[in-house]
């Protein structure tokens, strides 16, 4: 799986200079944390259409790669998934274009209201607050506040609250605890087989610039 969201964090991201014309800012998954509605820059499903890829539903335009919108929620002290939507275009009795969502849930999860997120383990990010930067790809925007969510198993163990600066800190000295560990190693070595992304300190600055993608806990105070 890490090496296939390298690869589409690419794509969505650096990758833009190749392909301007097909890369833009992604709608983005959502989530109830403590009653409030928050977007996420973090794909919790990812994981399940890694393994089950012959479910992923078919990308529906260039701003929703991934097929879907996940709606999740944090319920107690665990993850769970309580709907999926995708944009569907009609055309009204006027003749006028337009789009609405509609739920896909059922297809999945017939019989479940809602569905445990026991197959993610990672760390959910939340921005909010006001938009700092608007940068139109993936989830490039940045914000003025940040919520982290630790999630091992599907289950919550802990949340951590940063503005703009902060994040950023704290994803540097992420990344220094992360560039020690092993895993850090074998993502490194992925990275560098591909031919065309194979730069030394693109790597290193690519993995630092999404470390919160690509490791599993805060590693941190």
């Amino acid at each position: 799986m890490r090496k296939a969201l390298s690869l589409i964090l690419i794509i969505l991201t650096i990758g833009i200079a190749k392909a301007e014309n097909i890369v833009t800012a992604q709608y983005p998954d959502k989530i109830i944390y403590e009653g409030k509605e928050f977007n996420l820059n973090s794909n919790p499903l990812e994981p399940y259409f890694e393994k089950n890829p012959e479910n992923r539903p078919e990308m529906s335009s260039t701003a929703l790669w991934r097929g879907y919108v996940g709606h999740f929620e944090i319920i107690g002290k665990e993850l769970f998934l309580t709907d999926m939507k995708r944009p569907v275009s009609y055309t009204d009795d006027d003749g006028n274009y337009k789009q609405k969502w509609v739920s896909i849930y059922r297809m999945y999860f017939p019989k479940q209201e809602r569905v445990k997120i026991d197959w993610f383990t990672g760390i959910l990010i939340l921005p909010h607050g006001k938009m700092v930067e608007y940068v139109h790809m993936g989830y490039a925007s940045t914000y003025s506040k940040y919520l982290l969510l630790e999630i091992d198993k599907g289950d919550f163990t802990e949340a951590r609250k940063y503005k703009n600066k902060e994040f950023v800190t704290f994803k540097k000295r992420q990344f220094e605890k992360f560039e020690k560990t092993d895993e850090y190693k074998k993502l490194y070595a992925e990275m560098k087989e591909n031919d065309e992304y194979n730069d030394d300190e693109f790597i290193k600055s690519f993995i630092s610039d999404f470390v919160i993608n690509y490791t599993t806990k805060f590693l941190t105070e």
